[in-house]
């Protein structure tokens, strides 16, 4: 499959204006390429604890378009056929319109061709199965060898938005699950994502498990992984929102209802969630915490003293940290 790109320059102030403008031709969705610096939110949701400084922010935006080219060059754009010449023009036509009544920056176009482009499914050639100590993870679109068929396994296709298991902080946390959990076990996953740590909870044995997650796409994720291990949807709810400052995500979620409050986020989120999920947890309840960075693991030890956990054991992973407490009876 070939797809024609078209590349406009502009000022990261016009972004969402030209793609509204764009959208209405039929150029659905861009590929947004800028130095703006991440917001609060977006570092929040990210998986690493420490983020790269980024190059200055420069005012410049690249827009990528993208349109399937058919096999005798032609595009169809809102059912209608053009060339790539007459769908540059449209295009042109429409930044020249909005340059009269506002600044776009340079609104430069530039046309290329890129072959096999498939947002949704290139990235499986990344992931393939693996071993957490003796468990199995395996996507959908691999065989389980007659070697492992003895193994626990689980089943996980993460999508494109959330992790696979295979990163540090993950493992931690399934480490210290296995150590606790038993069949009596009510197990809160705080930033669940693709649902790993829950689901795997359960297969260890938990009795129920809620996740709660800030992305609305973890909902289908988690329905999806727990449908490919066999957990049902009574033993798992998804919740979401943001627990540290919605009420209303605090008030669902419950009160002195959990076991086991896990939460595998960044060690500044962890900070403010843990005198929330304090409340969450039973007496004698058991917090786990991982995407601590080695030298963020005296912040977070802190933080869970300064609400009166107790603090059991603090394991490593290359240059990860996990912290494990319990709440007092």
């Amino acid at each position: 499959m070939k797809w024609v790109r078209f590349r406009i320059k502009t000022i990261t102030d016009m972004e969402d204006v030209i793609i509204s403008t764009l959208y209405d031709i039929g150029l659905e969705g861009a590929q947004i390429e800028d130095k703006i610096p991440l917001t609060a939110l977006e570092k929040e949701q990210m998986f690493v604890d420490i983020l790269p400084d980024g190059p200055e922010d420069d005012g410049v935006a690249y827009l990528n378009f993208f349109v399937e080219r058919k096999e005798d060059g032609s595009l169809i754009v809102q059912g209608e056929t053009l060339s790539v010449d007459a769908m540059t023009e449209k295009i042109r036509a429409e930044l020249e319109e909005l340059r009269d009544f506002c600044e776009i920056g340079e609104g430069s176009i530039t046309v290329d061709e890129t072959e096999d482009l498939d947002w949704i499914n290139n990235w499986k050639q990344y992931f393939h199965q693996f071993y957490i100590d003796d468990i199995l993870v395996i996507p959908s679109w691999e065989d389980i060898k007659p070697e492992d068929e003895a193994r626990m396994v689980l089943h996980i296709d993460p999508g494109t938005a959330f992790g696979t298991g295979m990163h540090e902080t993950t493992q931690l946390c399934i480490r210290q699950l296995r150590k606790y959990i038993t069949s009596e076990t009510e197990l809160l996953d705080v930033g669940t994502g693709s649902g790993i740590l829950a689901i795997l909870s359960l297969m260890f044995g938990a009795k129920h498990a809620v996740g709660t997650d800030l992305d609305p796409c973890a909902v289908e994720a988690v329905a999806e992984n727990c449908a490919a291990n066999g957990i049902a949807s009574e033993q798992f709810e998804m919740m979401i929102g943001n627990i540290i400052t919605d009420q209303a995500v605090q008030d669902k979620v419950g009160y002195e209802k959990y076991d086991i409050v896990v939460a595998n986020i960044l060690a500044d989120v962890l900070v403010p969630l843990t005198p929330v999920i304090l409340h969450q947890l039973k007496p004698g309840g058991i917090y786990i915490t991982s995407g601590i960075i080695d030298d963020k693991e005296q912040t977070v030890v802190e933080a869970v003293k300064a609400v009166g956990l107790e603090v059991l054991e603090v394991t490593y992973q290359g240059e990860w940290v996990s912290v494990t407490a319990r709440k007092q009876v």
